[in-house]
């Protein structure tokens, strides 16, 4: 694969040492591939082996970054895979998990401390931007500035949820708040208050009453129609992810019901791995929330935070549950 999209000095921390790696795959030839990948960014390789070597050895140090390929998850792995994820984050090594679409669930339930990054079916490409990502957040690492196309590529992602962030902001309070939200930064917004001078019988402000969320039918033909379009049109015409998943998510809110990783990664309409990048991308910005699985501590839902649900209620408000524009 060539390098020249990302090209690195040598990977040193702070004082100078170089970042080491960690590799865990069964695919020898992927293995093969991650480690000139690790080599080309300028790690050192600390290890290269299988996931049988990861159980097997768990005592020992890990890299600072570490890249991981599980397709298929036993119950063993599921059990290595939380310990590694405590590991990480209790050291501060980043992983980089690579996964497949029916082991996603279960390897997003069992990584709830350290932030990995998760790629579904991922390109080598696509691994190695995970790579760069991981690095740009590693504290004063030396890294050779990325060509500006390559640049402005990684921080889109993160400047269109700080604006869908303002926005839904916008609509959840009755004062707008501005630049109350940041990227990757969830802050309280400014409550709304209603009343003739602004206060109850008590003298204590009173925040207004948010109106209730809208019929899920309403919701899910909504989705219905959005997702009629790809059987006219290409579908990257109209990829609009963090919208269709906040539409699928207050359905299912409205529906009382729990949705699981895999399946909103199914409802934004674009690959997993861009999927995720975006759930991880609003639940930064304080839109989405994990919540744990009372009855089985290896799975987690996606719902939407108490600042989305507000949002989404006093926009179908807005349209009077009629909606015209989809």
């Amino acid at each position: 694969m060539p390098q020249a999209d990302f090209v690195y000095k040598p990977a040193n921390d702070a004082s100078g040492m170089p970042l080491a790696a960690s590799i865990f795959a069964d695919r020898a030839q992927l293995r093969e591939e991650i480690r000139d990948d690790v080599l080309a960014a300028g790690l050192a390789l600390r290890e290269n082996g299988s996931l049988a070597s990861l159980l097997e050895g768990e005592a020992r140090p890990l890299g600072e970054v570490v890249l991981l390929d599980c397709p298929q998850v036993s119950g063993a792995e599921l059990a290595a895979l939380s310990r590694l994820d405590v590991r990480a984050a209790r050291s501060g090594a980043h992983l980089v998990i690579s996964t497949t679409v029916e082991a996603l669930d279960d390897v997003f339930g069992c990584c709830d401390q350290s932030m990995p990054h998760i790629l579904v079916y991922p390109s080598r490409a696509e691994r190695v931007i995970a790579l760069g990502r991981v690095l740009a957040r590693v504290p004063n690492l030396r890294l050779r500035e990325l060509a500006e196309d390559d640049r402005l590529t990684l921080l889109r992602l993160t400047e269109q949820v700080g604006q869908i962030a303002e926005r839904l902001e916008r609509l959840g309070t009755d004062e707008a708040n501005s630049g109350a939200w940041g990227a990757c930064r969830a802050e309280s917004p400014a409550p709304a208050y209603r009343g003739g001078d602004g206060q109850d019988a008590e003298g204590r402000l009173a925040r207004a009453p948010r109106p209730p969320l809208p019929d899920p039918r309403v919701v899910r033909t909504i989705i219905r129609q959005r997702q009629m379009r790809a059987k006219f049109f290409d579908g990257a015409l109209f990829a609009d992810p963090a919208w269709d998943m906040l539409l699928d998510l207050t359905a299912a809110r409205a529906e009382h019901g729990r949705v699981s990783v895999s399946s909103l990664c199914i409802a934004s309409g674009v690959p997993p791995t861009t999927a995720l990048r975006w759930i991880g991308q609003m639940t930064c910005v304080g839109l989405f929330e994990r919540v744990e699985d009372e009855t089985d501590r290896r799975r987690a839902f996606i719902v939407l935070s108490d600042t989305a649900t507000s949002a989404m209620a006093r926009y179908f408000a807005e349209l009077g549950r009629a909606p015209r524009v989809i």
